[in-house]
């Protein structure tokens, strides 16, 4: 190939990708750049921007609702992370096996995690309903007289958390895929041996699907950092702030109280607690993590 053809060929390359690079550059990279640049400033969208240094991000250590935001934020992923990981496993691990109407149930188990934000909220503000609610009904048949979840501050962010197992299908279905990767010979080795089903899923199962685990671990802690469409539409942060999650918080400043360069500082302060989390995971999982033909990584 002589030199004026590779130049063609470069050309028409560039000339295909072209929509993309405009659109990463117009879309992505420069909205991020602005909101780096906007959390050193006083802006309120109306009037230009004027640099305040740190000040935003001083203000924001400084203020209540701040590390009100952080401690709902935290509680609520520590609590829904790890349990909707056990659910998603427990389902996997249950219709991995051959029951019948297997292809059913998993169908069922996976469809709500197809339905929106919105209006999987507005199901649920329903099924909280503490006169009409589904919850509270099925609670009755045991005796149980149901509280009033979404207008009491002890038990509204709960509810919260009741609701997000509602997605468990999405992580099933990965884990699915991760326990159809186990070498059958393995099991068949340690049947062989006499280990029981426990020791099998501790010793053979879990190192290998570990990679899976570790996937939706980091998933589900971004996204449980990034709640808002719940406190929006069914609590609006309340009652008495238990539910004013860190991106509402965000939110808020933006868009009610036009504090643009405060809530570009709470995003940049928020993308760096995520990394932060990830590197520790990502740091501790080289122990524990196994990967198929290099071992821990």
């Amino acid at each position: 190939m002589n030199l004026r053809e590779s130049r063609r060929q470069t050309f028409y390359m560039y000339m295909f990708i072209s929509p993309w690079i405009i659109g990463f550059l117009a879309f992505a990279l420069y909205p991020i750049l602005s909101s780096l640049y906007f959390s050193f400033t006083d802006y309120d969208i109306i009037h230009p921007p004027r640099f305040i240094g740190l000040a935003n991000y001083t203000e924001m250590f400084h203020n209540d609702l701040f590390w009100k935001s952080v401690t709902v934020t935290l509680r609520y992923t520590f609590i829904s992370v790890p349990v909707q990981l056990l659910l998603a496993l427990g389902f996997a691990l249950l219709l991995h096996q051959t029951i019948p109407l297997r292809g059913f149930f998993r169908t069922a188990m996976y469809f709500p995690s197809m339905v929106s934000g919105v209006a999987m909220s507005l199901l649920w503000y329903w099924i909280f309903n503490p006169q009409i609610g589904l919850f509270n009904y099925i609670l009755s048949w045991f005796g149980i007289q149901g509280p009033a979840w979404l207008m009491n501050p002890d038990t509204a962010l709960y509810a919260l958390i009741i609701m997000t197992f509602w997605t468990a299908g999405s992580g099933m279905i990965l884990f699915l895929a991760g326990l159809q990767s186990v070498p059958a010979s393995l099991i068949e080795a340690a049947n062989l041996d006499g280990a029981g089903r426990f020791r099998i899923f501790l010793n053979i199962t879990l190192p290998i699907i570990s990679p899976v685990l570790l996937f939706q671990l980091i998933m589900g802690l971004i996204d449980s950092f990034q709640v808002f469409t719940q406190a929006f539409v069914m609590t609006q942060g309340g009652p008495n702030y238990s539910t004013w999650f860190y991106v509402y918080n965000l939110y808020t400043s933006a868009f009610k109280e036009y504090r643009a360069g405060y809530s570009s500082a709470l995003a940049w302060v928020l993308l760096v607690v995520v990394m932060l989390f990830t590197a520790i995971i990502m740091k501790l999982s080289k122990r524990y993590v196994h990967y198929e033909g290099g071992g821990h990584k």
